[in-house]
């Protein structure tokens, strides 16, 4: 039925407007005008065509056109003839929509008017910056608005759906009832009707799963949405700078990242766990399937993302899609997380990260030349016990360290070493060695400055008393000066056992030119290759005089007791009649711990006292080439053992106005030198001419220092050393008065290397040459040409180190063994112990020595080149030499 033939054509009333002609071509004369705006108002026409909403409820704004408004109440009296809801509402859009049509010439020029005022006040409005703020919060709201409508349109769509399809199955349960009425099968018929029942709810709560993970996955997009628009909102309404909420959330994410270690691991979880849930809930939605059969499905497709090739339907498919899309997202994830965690843990083992869980282990804090020689020593200690456990650690890196230790030429003997980067000055680097567990801490000097050194290593020794847990050994320090040795043992108190290397090899030095052939004597005690010193207690022997107790162990000599009653303090070399007490502890020098024990007194010959005077010292000549910073110690030890009227010349390039003022600030008081008297000389040690000026055949001993200028390397000290020895050798070999006579001469043609050795040699026993020698390697040549006595310092010290850290008791030992007073090695000629060819055995020479107060630990025998210490079968007589010298710990003289 149309509108027109409902319309009273008698109303008095116009409800509606024909427009006439000259409107309408004023219209489109003012659209040409303005396209822009006739545009837009056609455009709004077409919108409020399209909603009939709108029509029947304008803004308030418009209520100036309600005189054209279509007449409502002959709508209504049309509707009311129509019989369903859809038809009353189909023909009531079109009805408003035939009326906007034909009044739209009319609304055209009203709304264009309407248009500009709005633009001009909209213009004036986008000057304000309020105004702007305020109307992106009105564009957020108004999205958030219309999601919502949006959602509640949905679930007011599914719900009527629901509706329905409720109201079609009671249809349907109603025809099967008088089925069952007609057939009188009732109770099939009412199990079914359940059955349609529990389907109808479980649609329902498909329906509502769906629902609810569509919005879940809506919501993060949403509030991302949102964060930008407040973001981009506050950038351009603050001039000042003010931080995003974006970027503080991306902070804060960052921060819970980097704080917790586990943040990525437990986020992966999380991630997953929701994708399972949300594509079930999907998949329950858009399938018959079961809740826990969809959760299952949904894993299956995570976890394999071609699982989903035999879904049926759109819907399921389009969800087993996107699962399996997430699902390689999230194993992408994974397989980046694991790889990345597999190549940390690899690069912290590789970089010597990891703690070490050890106990009674040896450790090493700092790297220097001596390491070798040390791991060498420690080794060979551990290997009766089957092997130790050394632990180095230094700020190298963890694989250099392994391939360094790796090119030593030596059997670690089941000792392992174990390498760790890290400094010793942190406490949580010391942590993680295990330092609070070690057996003995030993702290390496670094190479360089002494003093820069020194100051190093009394910082390690307070990170090292400053561990909470507490140290359950004792610390080994090597220090480069004297004069800081006190200080660093204020600081370490009673755990601080001292090394100082240049004072040991200074002093070794001086020992080994007064008596040719020490320093191998030191290697062989030093070392734990042959035999050293050992402290050990034995009960048996309470009550026993010294003199009983030297000849009661075959397998190792006594030298020493530990005096309980005195507080542990070590007596070398005691009086006979000192009588053991309950508490001592015998101080021997044996092959092992373990190889030596006491036996019952063996039957020895009384020795009879041959009375020798010894010649009274002589007043000696010795040089000295190079510069040390303790070069004032060693003046001061030269004095107190050289006889009155020596004389020693300092022979370096340190100018002559000079040396007397770094002597006086070493603390040397040049007025105190009662023995010996300075002779300064200024030259290079490796230039030939300079060496020349020098009455080398003259002196009794001659030291070649490792210069201060280069001892910083190893290898250019040895050589300038090595090249000083030979210099000096051959100088001397050409200034020999029979000279002449000795050289065998040999044809042009043939290799002469032999008789120039021979020429060296002869000088060699004219006067003594001690070189220092710092690598290991230069010891092959000289001790193969056999022209000089040599003092290998870096291992000389290694050992003393290893020595100490195996037991700190023996400190005490080599500290009197080096200090001008008290007990020393000493070489002493067999005459004054036995005739010539006299026959005795070992014991029996043990006992002559000591009604001179000296104890006989070894002897070398005249065509021997290496002293033999402790040596076996002591109670054999055999035939004696006066060429033959004997090893003793005598008192000084």
């Amino acid at each position: 039925m149309s509108l027109d033939s409902e319309s009273s054509p008698s109303s008095s009333s116009r409800d509606w407007f024909f427009p006439s002609h000259s409107f309408a071509h004023s219209s489109h004369q003012y659209a040409r005008k303005s396209p822009k705006i006739f545009s837009q108002i056609l455009h709004k026409s077409q919108t409020l065509a399209a909603a009939p909403s709108l029509i029947r409820d304008p803004p308030k704004r418009r209520r100036r056109f309600a005189l054209f408004r279509p007449p409502i109440p002959a709508l209504l009296e049309n509707t009311a003839m129509l019989s369903s809801e859809r038809e009353r509402t189909r023909l009531a859009g079109a009805n408003l929509c035939g009326n906007v049509k034909i009044t739209m010439p009319f609304r055209i020029e009203m709304w264009a008017v309407s248009e500009e005022k709005t633009l001009s006040r909209e213009k004036i409005a986008g000057l304000s910056g309020q105004r702007l703020k305020f109307r992106w919060h009105m564009a957020i709201s108004l999205a958030v608005i219309v999601i919502t409508v949006f959602t509640s349109l949905v679930y007011k769509n599914f719900s009527l759906h629901n509706k329905v399809n409720k109201l079609q199955d009671q249809v349907s349960k109603l025809n099967l009832r008088l089925q069952a009425c007609n057939l009188w099968d009732s109770v099939d018929v009412i199990n079914s009707i359940s059955e349609e029942d529990d389907q109808h709810s479980i649609k329902g709560l498909k329906n509502l799963a769906l629902i609810i993970s569509i919005t879940l996955l809506s919501i993060p997009v949403l509030i991302f949405k949102y964060i930008d628009c407040v973001s981009k909102s506050r950038s351009s309404d603050n001039i000042s700078e003010e931080i995003s909420l974006g970027k503080q959330l991306e902070y804060q994410l960052d921060v819970f990242l980097s704080v917790h270690p586990y943040a990525k691991p437990l986020a992966l979880l999380v991630a997953t766990l929701l994708l399972i849930c949300l594509g079930g809930l999907a998949l329950f939605g858009v399938t018959d399937d079961e809740l826990a059969d969809c959760l299952w499905l949904s894993w299956t497709y995570v976890a394999d993302s071609g699982n989903h090739a035999n879904s049926e339907g759109v819907g399921s498919r389009l969800v087993s899609v996107s699962i399996s899309f997430g699902g390689m997202l999230i194993f992408a994830m994974m397989l980046g997380l694991v790889s990345d965690s597999i190549s940390e843990k690899f690069d912290s083992l590789r970089k010597g990260k990891s703690e070490v869980v050890e106990k009674n282990h040896t450790l090493i804090l700092g790297w220097s030349d001596k390491l070798g020689s040390l791991l060498n020593q420690l080794a060979i200690a551990n290997e009766s016990l089957g092997g130790g456990m050394v632990v180095v650690m230094a700020e190298r890196d963890k694989e250099e360290m392994e391939l360094d230790i790796s090119k030593m030429e030596f059997d670690f003997k089941g000792t392992s070493v174990i390498c760790r980067s890290g400094s010793p000055l942190i406490l949580a680097d010391l942590k993680k060695v295990s330092v609070s567990k070690a057996r003995a801490i030993i702290v390496l000097a670094e190479e360089g400055n002494a003093d820069q050194s020194d100051a190093r290593a009394l910082r390690t020794v307070l990170s090292l008393t400053g561990v909470k847990e507490g140290l359950r050994g004792h610390i080994v320090v090597e220090l480069s000066d004297l004069d800081n040795e006190v200080l660093v043992k204020l600081v370490g108190g009673d755990l601080i056992e001292t090394v100082v290397a240049h004072d040991v090899i200074g002093r070794l030095m001086i020992q080994c030119a007064r008596q040719p052939g020490l320093a191998q004597i030191w290697e062989d005690i030093l070392g734990f290759e042959n035999c050293e010193f050992y402290i050990k207690r034995w009960p048996t022997l309470d009550g026993m005089l010294f003199e009983d107790v030297l000849i009661s162990f075959p397998d190792a000599i006594p030298c020493g007791v530990k005096v309980a009653s005195c507080g542990g303090k070590i007596i070398l070399n005691p009086d006979d009649s000192y009588i053991l007490q309950e508490g001592d502890e015998i101080l021997v020098i044996a092959e092992d711990d373990d190889s030596y024990a006491p036996a019952t007194l063996p039957t020895v010959k009384e020795a009879s006292f041959i009375h020798i005077a010894r010649p009274a010292r002589k007043p000696q000549k010795i040089l000295l080439c190079g510069w040390r910073r303790d070069i004032d110690d060693m003046i001061v030890v030269l004095d107190a053992f050289l006889a009155p009227g020596s004389e020693l010349w300092m022979f370096n390039e340190v100018p002559e106005n000079e040396r007397e003022k770094k002597l006086i600030d070493g603390g040397l008081d040049l007025s105190r030198l009662v023995n010996i008297s300075l002779v300064n000389r200024e030259g290079n040690a490796v230039i030939r001419r300079h060496l020349e000026s020098l009455p080398l055949e003259s002196f009794d001993s001659i030291l070649i220092l490792a210069d201060e200028s280069v001892e910083d390397s190893a290898i250019q000290a040895d050589s300038r050393s090595l090249a000083t020895l030979l210099l000096i050798r051959d100088i001397q070999a050409k200034r020999l008065p029979y000279r002449e006579a000795m050289v065998t001469p040999v044809h042009r043609g043939s290799f002469s290397q032999g008789s120039w050795i021979g020429e060296m040699q002869q000088a060699s026993d004219k006067s003594v040459i001690i070189s220092e020698i710092l690598d290991p390697r230069t010891k092959n040549l000289l001790s193969m040409s056999k022209i000089s006595d040599y003092v290998l310092s870096n291992e000389l010290v290694s050992m003393a180190l290893a020595m100490v850290a195996e037991d700190r008791q023996i400190n005490d030992v080599l500290e009197e063994l080096f200090a001008e007073e008290g007990n020393e090695l000493q070489i002493r000629q067999a005459d004054l112990y036995l005739r010539e060819a006299e026959e005795l055995s070992f014991l029996e020479v043990i006992l002559r020595a000591r009604q001179r107060r000296e104890i006989i630990i070894g002897y070398r025998s005249a065509n021997a080149e290496r002293a033999v210490i402790n040596p076996p079968s002591k109670s054999e007589r055999r035939k004696w030499s006066l060429q033959d010298v004997f090893v003793v710990i005598a008192e000084k003289e």
